[in-house]
């Protein structure tokens, strides 16, 4: 059902960036005959940066499962990766843009995603915090994080919906298709309110909703 919800915010990333991704589209099929793309570029950094969470992610699901998927560990990486996107957003620089990014750039966001995985630590959170620290505008942040969720939650979306497949279960097909639409739609709003935000101010609203969200969860946890 985790993995469904994030399906249905690739369908949303997918509506809304749809520019971006016939951008790509168009620049990989240019660089097939020969010609350099700055679309093809951006495709490669997007894949790029999205191979070290297929290769973390398969390694997560094979050998250590769910077991660190708990109210304690969310509370807690809630609230630390909140305050650690805090910090990038008010020291990093904002000279750089989607199309400057280079091969380390790719990488080091690459690997920030892996911190994903962990429950709780929001994968467009700390890939945004990553490309802040790096110097990036904040819609350009956002734009990068967004674009590379695509292949990232293909292969999560794959792997879970095989299993699903596998098991034969109808209802819990049918859950899973409603929660990819429902969130589908919530995600396209959320998005579009993020990004014209992003234009105009900073993540501190993100950072407060994730302090107050943290400190609720550990109350719950340690003292309910």
């Amino acid at each position: 059902m985790d993995v469904a919800v994030h399906v249905g915010t690739l369908g949303a990333v997918m509506i809304y960036f749809w520019r971006d991704i016939w951008h790509m589209l168009r620049g990989l099929i240019r660089f097939t005959k020969g010609r350099r793309d700055p679309g093809a570029k951006l495709a490669a950094m997007v894949v790029l940066a999205t191979l070290p969470v297929l290769a973390a992610g398969y390694f997560l699901n094979e050998y250590i499962g769910d077991e660190y998927r708990t109210v304690e560990v969310i509370g807690w990486t809630t609230l630390g990766f909140g305050f650690l996107l805090y910090l990038a957003d008010k020291t990093g620089l904002t000279i750089r843009r989607v199309e400057h990014t280079t091969v380390v750039d790719a990488i080091l966001i690459g690997l920030a995603q892996c911190l994903a995985l962990i429950p709780g630590t929001s994968r467009s959170g700390i890939t945004i915090t990553a490309a802040r620290f790096l110097g990036y505008e904040r819609v350009d942040a956002a734009r990068f994080s967004m674009l590379m969720s695509i292949p990232a939650i293909l292969g999560a979306g794959a792997l879970k919906g095989l299993e699903l497949y596998q098991s034969g279960n109808a209802q819990l097909t049918n859950d899973a298709l409603t929660a990819a639409g429902l969130s589908c739609i919530a995600a396209l709003v959320a998005i579009a309110i993020m990004m014209a935000w992003l234009r105009k101010a900073s993540f501190t609203p993100f950072f407060i909703y994730r302090i107050f969200l943290g400190s609720g969860l550990l109350y719950y946890a340690y003292y309910m």
